[in-house]
Order: structure tokens, then C-alpha cells, then sequence
């Protein structure tokens, strides 16, 4: 079969370019080696709970957020519901407890009222997050400064820092290894359109682009896995692919474009020697962001009923002393380790039946705490660690344990069995000071990248900026 373009993935990067490719006309065909098509925008079922794999809060949505024009463009808004967030979120760390809100106005007043001697530090980080001149940062060469390395520049009170770098895990482990432009464009957004949570989960938005890719004449494969992309002339032509049952006979298909919406280690895989090896080559020196520890809970009552009302709480460990402790605390024991819990009960998020809510506990993680175990000691630490997370919310929400009903646990590895990415890193490459940028191979033609590993990073919003980003510029040259 012959389509003007094949997206290697259904992860967001690559259901918003089939859709915008779809819109524009162009014959489509997406392959997903999943069941569901998502990525990390999936969720799951268990009993009366739909369970959230990955989004917590979408930032933006403002007028000028590149993600509102997009969804408008595709049709989002007419069939995903977003719901804004109460708060930005809340830090918890010994005695220190804040709620730190989204309108920038309450954030200072709040942060001033707790540290009446730093106005001139909350300024200097308020100017740095609203500085406009911040947004092109991708197209300078120049090595820009880290976000521990501004912190430090503004102020020496710790706990402060602590405040400011609440979320800090949104982005990844290590404050003095996060370049300080992509955080503060990031931040902006918050600050600028808040926090959103899509009703019924990310996997309503997942699917609603799946279909208008099929509703637009495309095609949507599923649990078929890529293993060649087919080069001719220097060129990408087509790839070959093979369904999950066992049995299944390779199949060839051809397009004018190729759309990788995979890490670019497993591209590198499934190309030729001499243009993987490039690709290695290339991206050797790039830092793999950290992945995630999720364990998902299904509780019979809302958390309300026990007094609780935050809908993101971020909880530091008390033994941290300074920025400088956070990515070694990162890599502490479980029961020590900083962690967010989201709960989702705190909007109509209709994850769970009337009378019933769900939460998320979440941490950095990292594939290195569960390699070399045996499958029975691997289930045993899955145990441990979440009946570990629970005693900890015990002591946050008094009554919590007797109000859980379910709980799973998701871990690195969980990560990368289901999106199989390089150390399960759900970021993509580490977005560092030295700002370097993955481009397209040069010396193959109309292969393309369009994941959370390409040009403008990781997350929900960097997907959705590359697989948009990636379909305008296919269109572009077709013309």
C-alpha cells in the first residue's frame, strides 16, 4: 500500500500530525505496537475506577498558548472537556506548607506573606518567568544557565528555593541539570493559563484524534510493531511492519514521508546500519530524562470527606537541606524520597463513580531500582513500595488507608515495557543548559521526528508542539 505519509506511533506527537496531515488531505497511516492509542495520554480500568497514566495538569490554554490553536484547528475543543485546576499546587515539607496558586498576583502575596524579607528574590524569579524575550531559546547555540544556578543567584534562603521549585519534577530530577529558559517558558504558561485536567482522562483526548485521523480517510493500526524503516536513494520510503499475534507475517508499506513519533535510540534500531549508526552518532551525548514511579488508587469516598482539598500536593523530604539535595533525594529509599500525590477527586474529573474518587502518588524513578530482580521479588518490592507511599499519605490525610480500595503500582520499568523508551524516561532527552536540539537526519530524505524526543522537548505540550509543528512543515513542502 501506498499513503502520502506513515506515522511510526500513536503517541501525541504523532496523533496530532496524522491529524493535521489527515485535515490537510494527505493519506495517512499510523501504526501503534499498543492496544490503545496514547502513549503516555492513556488510561486504564479497574472496577469502578478509570485509572490516569500520566497527565496531571496540561498547562496553558491561554489565548496565545500555541495548544490552544492547535486544538482549535483540530476540532478538540468541540469534543474534549478541560477542566481548570483550583490551585497550581501545594509544598509540604516539614513545617513548611504552602499553596502556591496560578494567578502570578496571589502567588506573590502568598509567597511574601511566608518570606516577607525576599520580595527582591520573588521579583527577580516572577520577571525571569514573564521575560518574553524567553521563547527562541531553541535557536541559539549559546549555553544558557541552569535553573539551581538562577535560584542561587536570588536568593540564599532554602526554603524558598524549596517553594519555587515545587513542581520541579514536571520537568526532571535535577534543578543544576534543567535549562533555566525551557523552565521558565514552561512556568509561564502555568502562571498564564493555569493548570487543566482533561475530564474522563488524557485517553478521551487520545482518542478523539485517533478517530478524526480515520475520520479524515486515515488509518490507525494497532498492536503492530515497526521494525525497518525502508530506505532507497537516501531516502525514506516505507517501512515494514508485524502484528503482535503470533504468527503474524511482516507487511511492507510506502509513503512520501515518514513520521517517527518514537525515542530516537529505537529509530536509530530500525534503519539501515549506516544511517542508525549516524543516528547514534548524533545523539551520544544527548542526557535521558528520568521516568516515574506512579502507584494509582482507587478510594471509596472522596478525599473530601476526610478534610482534605488539595488537588496537587508536592511532598519534599525533610532531610533535604538545599537545592543541591534534590536529585540525591531522587534516588533515595522510597520512604524518604520527595513524591506528588494528585487527587482527582478534587474536580468532576469523572474518573470514578459517585461517592468515589482517585488518586495518584508519584515520584522520579528510574529503571536501575528494578533491573536484576526475579519476578517474584520484583512483585514483592511493587508491594512493599506501595504499602510504603500509603503509610506515608496516612500521615498527610488521617483515615486515608481505610478509605483505599484498590491500588496498583506502575514503575520505571512499567514505563518502558508499555512505550518502550530508553531507561522508561518519560520526557524524552533531558532539556539541559546546553540546549542541544535533536534534528532530523541529514543525509536520509522525508524522515521525520514528531515525539517528546524532538525539537522543543518532552511532556504533554512539547508532543503536541512537535507533532504539529512536524505535520505543518510536511505540508508545507508538499504544496
Amino acid at each position: 500500500m501506498t499513503y502520502d505519509a506513515i506515522i511510526i506511533g500513536a503517541g501525541l506527537g504523532g496523533l496530532i500530525a496524522g491529524a493535521k496531515l489527515a485535515k490537510g488531505g494527505k493519506k495517512v497511516l499510523l501504526i501503534e505496537q499498543h492496544s490503545v492509542p496514547g502513549g503516555c495520554a492513556t488510561s486504564f480500568k479497574r472496577g469502578d475506577f478509570i485509572m490516569e497514566v500520566g497527565l496531571h495538569e496540561m498547562d496553558g490554554l491561554h489565548k496565545k498558548d500555541l495548544k490552544t490553536r492547535i486544538f482549535r484547528d483540530l476540532g478538540v475543543f468541540d469534543k474534549v472537556d478541560f477542566l481548570k485546576l483550583p490551585d497550581f499546587y501545594r509544598l509540604k515539607k516539614g513545617q513548611l506548607d504552602i499553596v502556591v496558586s496560578h494567578v502570578p498576583e496571589e502567588a506573590k502575596e502568598t509567597l511574601l506573606k511566608h518570606f516577607p524579607d525576599e520580595e527582591k528574590a520573588i521579583d527577580a524569579y516572577f520577571n525571569q518567568i514573564f521575560d518574553e524575550t524567553i521563547g527562541n531559546f531553541y535557536d541559539s547555540d549559546e549555553v544558557g544557565a541552569s535553573v539551581g544556578q538562577f535560584m542561587d543567584s536570588i536568593t540564599d534562603n532554602e526554603d524558598l528555593k524549596f517553594v519555587l521549585l515545587g513542581n520541579l519534577g514536571y520537568y526532571h530530577d535535577d534543578p543544576y541539570a534543567l535549562s533555566l529558559d525551557y523552565y521558565s517558558v514552561a512556568q509561564r504558561s502555568y502562571y498564564t493559563g493555569g493548570g487543566n485536567f482533561i475530564k474522563g482522562s488524557s485517553q478521551r483526548l487520545s482518542d478523539y484524534l485517533s478517530d478524526y485521523i480515520k475520520d479524515n480517510g486515515g488509518e490507525v493500526i494497532m498492536r503492530h510493531s515497526v521494525t525497518e524503516i525502508i530506505v532507497e536513494n537516501e531516502k525514506a520510503v516505507g517501512v515494514t511492519y508485524v502484528g503482535k499475534k503470533k504468527g503474524s507475517e511482516p507487511k511492507k508499506a510506502f509513503a512520501t514521508d515518514i513520521i517517527a513519533n518514537a525515542a530516537m535510540q529505537n529509530v536509530a534500531e530500525m534503519l539501515p546500519e549506516k544511517y542508525g549508526s549516524e543516528l547514534t552518532n548524533q545523539i551520544k551525548d544527548h542526557d535521558i530524562a528520568a521516568s516515574l514511579l506512579t502507584l494509582y488508587l482507587g478510594f471509596n469516598k472522596p478525599l473530601q470527606d476526610l478534610g482534605f482539598k488539595n488537588y496537587a500536593t508536592f511532598i519534599f523530604g525533610d532531610e533535604m537541606k538545599t537545592q543541591a539535595d534534590i536529585v540525591k533525594n531522587s534516588k533515595s529509599d522510597y520512604s524518604t524520597r520527595s513524591f506528588t500525590f494528585i487527587d482527582y477527586g478534587q474536580v468532576d474529573s469523572e474518573l470514578a463513580p459517585k461517592g468515589k474518587s482517585v488518586g495518584a502518588v508519584c515520584c522520579v524513578d528510574y529503571t536501575s531500582e528494578w533491573e536484576g530482580l526475579s519476578r517474584n521479588e520484583y512483585l514483592a518490592k511493587k508491594e512493599e513500595v506501595s504499602k510504603t507511599f500509603i503509610k506515608r499519605l496516612e500521615k498527610l490525610i488521617p483515615g486515608l488507608t481505610d478509605a483505599v480500595e484498590y491500588y496498583e503500582l506502575g514503575t520505571a520499568t512499567t514505563v518502558k515495557r508499555y512505550i518502550l523508551t530508553p531507561k522508561g524516561s518519560v520526557y524524552g532527552f533531558a532539556q539541559t543548559p546546553e540546549k542541544i536540539i535533536a534534528e532530523d537526519i541529514k543525509s536520509i530524505e522525508n524522515l521525520h521526528f514528531a515525539s517528546a524526543w524532538a525539537k522543543l522537548g518532552g511532556g504533554y505540550s512539547g508532543a503536541i508542539y512537535n507533532g504539529y509543528m512536524c505535520g505543518i512543515g510536511i505540508l508545507r513542502n508538499r504544496r
